[in-house]
């Protein structure tokens, strides 16, 4: 009996009675089979798949194998539906709230903005299509650390030297190592911020472009500029955000889409929730 239990074909047996007990207690019986049917247009978009992937049409043999997969898949979704594996799985709960949600986002992707609508969307939502001032700059950096009290001293004598050559000085071998680069190009005031700090941003738009500057505190230490181009900001005109307020008023459009069908689903639900 002991050897007996040990054995991979026991166990098989086991887990079969122990699925036809649940499909007993379920009320579904096997007796009557099902009907599946593979048609025409699943068919096709098989072979559209295959052709997509490998970029070649699928064999006979290989379509073939493409239908009695799906043949499969079909069965396996049916008996896991039949034994409840779909309840309280997250995974396929996500993807049955994705579906739906793709069904009202459907219907929202039937509509095309007028220009009107357009307008309307970019008065409502300056903010979200301001221009930023962007900069143009090198920075050549030193190190507190490693200069102390000789720091206000050389800042001054290498500004002096960096003047005297102007926006054409070779900043590669000056200042001190830093993990950044030398020369920005055209960024945003916001991403100045982000990467040197608010007042470093604040001091560096006060620059007239032109001249070396410095020293300015930044978050890693003191920085030696030169601004060769400012571009300032501002409310954008609508013909050079057309594009973009586009994309902004259908994504809106979408995610109201979603929250109007949610409600209108809830609306059919009592909803208790148990603190």
């Amino acid at each position: 009996m002991k050897h007996l239990l040990k054995e991979p074909l026991v166990h098989f047996l086991v887990l079969g009675a122990a699925l036809f007990v649940v499909f007993g207690l379920a009320g579904k019986s096997t007796g009557a089979p099902g009907k599946i049917v593979i048609t025409r247009a699943q068919i096709d978009s098989l072979r559209t798949v295959f052709a997509r992937t490998w970029q070649r049409p699928p064999t006979g043999v290989e379509l073939e194998g493409l239908i009695q997969d799906r043949v499969r898949e079909e069965v396996y979704c049916r008996e896991a539906t039949a034994l409840g594996l779909d309840k309280d799985d997250t995974i396929i709960r996500r993807r049955l709230r994705q579906k739906m949600e793709f069904v009202s986002e459907d219907v929202a992707a039937d509509v095309e903005p007028t220009e009107d609508d357009l307008r309307a969307y970019l008065k409502a939502h300056p903010d979200t299509f301001y221009r930023q001032r962007r900069l143009t700059f090198t920075q050549v950096y030193l190190d507190p650390e490693r200069r102390r009290e000789s720091l206000a001293k050389d800042a001054a004598r290498l500004l002096a030297r960096l003047n005297a050559a102007g926006g054409k000085a070779d900043v590669s071998r000056l200042g001190d190592p830093i993990l950044m680069e030398g020369t920005f190009d055209a960024v945003p005031a916001g991403e100045i911020a982000r990467q040197f700090g608010e007042p470093f941003a604040a001091r560096l738009g006060e620059l007239a472009p032109g001249r070396w500057e410095g020293p300015i505190e930044s978050g890693y230490g003191a920085h030696l500029v030169f601004v060769s181009a400012r571009t300032e900001g501002g409310a954008p005109a609508f013909a050079e955000v057309r594009d973009a307020v586009r994309r902004e008023w259908i994504n809106a459009r979408r995610l109201d889409a979603n929250e109007a069908f949610y409600k209108g689903l809830l609306a059919r639900y009592a909803v208790t929730i148990e603190r």
